[in-house]
């Protein structure tokens, strides 16, 4: 692993990420919203742009400071401009010769929609089945990826138990977001596979 292009770096489990990566002297690269975030990151050595993911000329610029070699991580979420922002990254990832993405999404998505009950489709439904066509997205594009799908996300200081299992096993948990930050900095210190993985903390 060379770099991390993150998206979503300002807070939740891409905040977490970022320190650790720091901590590790791994060059990060990541496109921020808030002007003053920007400049505390560059302060601890991150390359930082100022911009929106749903604008293909700001992520095609965080891509040209991040380099083709990077990979990106991708830990947006939220209604309304998920699968916008999502599409946008992979698009211009292709157009720029980017060849590895690693994607948080969430248990509920795709294949796995059926195990949602009623309440959780009623709940965020709409975001599920916003993150379900960004993986479709990039699982039909050209880059080679990992999809992640966390079960119930909560705050907190790492556990150090999360595990990740193929999707298809149907994994429902809770994984913290620093646990799952952790998952990710462990998958993409390799090639990614092109495969699903379900993120829990069984212990927990």
């Amino acid at each position: 692993m060379k770099s991390i292009l993150i998206f979503g770096a300002s807070r939740g489990t891409g905040a977490h990420l970022l320190s650790y990566a720091i901590a590790q002297n791994i060059k990060v690269t990541a496109l921020i919203r808030d002007n003053k975030l920007s400049d505390k990151l560059q302060s601890q050595g991150v390359q930082t742009l100022v911009g929106n993911a749903c604008n293909q000329e700001d992520v095609l610029q965080a891509m040209h400071l991040a380099g083709k070699d990077t990979t990106i991580v991708c830990t947006l979420g939220g209604e309304g401009a998920n699968y916008e922002a999502q599409r946008t990254i992979i698009d211009s990832a292709e157009q720029f010769g980017i060849q590895q993405m690693l994607l948080v999404t969430s248990i509920g998505c795709g294949n796995s929609w059926p195990t949602l009950s009623d309440k959780a489709k009623q709940a965020f439904g709409y975001a599920v089945r916003e993150k379900s066509l960004s993986e479709v997205w990039l699982q039909t594009s050209q880059l080679t990826y990992c999809i992640l799908r966390p079960g119930g996300l909560v705050d907190g200081e790492p556990n150090f138990t999360a595990e990740y299992y193929p999707a298809e096993l149907e994994k429902h948990g809770r994984v913290k977001r620093s646990d799952l930050a952790q998952v990710i900095l462990k998958l993409i210190e390799q090639p990614l596979d092109n495969k699903i993985y379900s993120v829990i903390d069984p212990k927990f």
